[in-house]
């Protein structure tokens, strides 16, 4: 059995004063919204809390589907370098970026330059998406939907090259003798409906009729701030889970009052069941009383399982 975590959207703070030629476009709006409320929306002592509660468990490699930035600025960077240490090593922990991380022209060049090392592929390669890194019985897939755009616009892209480049990926992991277990991660729900207008995937249709071409056993994804199960169809109809989860560093009240929306993590014990595999999912994060907590299974399939 291998043991996979996925937490998303850490939000990482403080976040420095930034000096005024920082804040133009986006910039300027996004740093009013943080002094005005999101940063009270976002706690390091509950980030620093869940870290500490998910290293514990045991997980073989940790997934983390971006938005470590807030608006993008240089000194974020740093930062979210920190955090990702604390994570673990890049051989142990994969990250595809967010749209907070491409908040404005330049920002995601500078975080991949920081954070380059979990993006690299099995050859070394970093910040090129697609990527491919094998852990275990897994093939896990990353790829980037992070695009800078308007203000009050939090939309993602995939684009047609990454698109194509990922359908060839996951079809030639599946052909491939004693088939790996093929996780796709992503930041924005990448299905239709998946969010609201302004913050959807734009190309979500095309990202789910390639699925639906050549398949996957499971979507992480981030974005909604908020726990969520989806399915779409793979090959002959079989049923794709596409998992979201909470913001990682969401306080147990106000934004995190609804408790779906509290900080917490998944994690997925992933087991080859014949030609398949069996994944049983479960939800960590914090209980009512604020502290770190297991919060139940998480139905992909009967019996909390699915073998695909």
């Amino acid at each position: 059995m291998f043991r996979l975590a996925h937490l998303s959207d850490p939000h990482v703070g403080p976040l420095g004063r930034p000096r005024l030629s920082q804040l133009f476009g986006k910039r300027a709006t996004g740093y009013a919204n943080w002094r005005r409320g999101r940063s009270r929306s976002h706690d390091m002592a509950t980030l620093s809390l869940l870290v500490t509660d998910l290293r514990a468990q045991g997980a073989g490699h940790i997934a983390c589907t971006g938005d470590l930035c807030n608006i993008g600025l240089p000194s974020e960077w740093a930062t979210a370098h920190s955090f990702m240490g604390a994570l673990g090593p890049p051989e142990d922990v994969s990250l595809v970026p967010g749209n907070h991380d491409a908040y404005v022209r330049g920002s995601l060049e500078g975080l991949l330059d920081a954070c380059g090392a979990y993006t690299a592929d099995d050859s070394g390669t970093q910040a090129h998406f697609p990527y491919l890194r094998r852990r275990g019985p897994l093939a896990l897939i990353g790829l980037s939907s992070a695009i800078p755009t308007k203000p009050f616009v939090a939309s993602g892209r995939l684009g047609p090259p990454q698109l194509a480049a990922a359908e060839t990926l996951l079809r030639a992991l599946a052909t491939e003798p004693g088939r790996p277990c093929r996780v796709v991660m992503i930041h924005h729900p990448p299905h239709p409906g998946g969010a609201s207008p302004g913050r959807e995937l734009k190309d979500a249709a095309a990202f789910t009729a390639m699925i639906g071409r050549v398949g996957a056993n499971l979507i992480l994804h981030g974005h909604n701030h908020i726990a969520s199960l989806a399915r779409i169809a793979g090959p002959g109809g079989r049923m794709v889970p596409v998992v979201g989860v909470p913001s990682a560093s969401a306080l147990p009240d106000g934004h995190g009052a609804v408790p779906a929306r509290r900080a917490g993590y998944m994690l997925y014990d992933i087991a080859r069941v014949n030609d398949g595999y069996a994944i049983a999912a479960r939800r960590r994060g914090l209980d009512a009383a604020g502290s770190m907590a297991d919060l139940g299974p998480l139905d992909l399939g009967p019996g909390a399982t699915l073998s695909v």
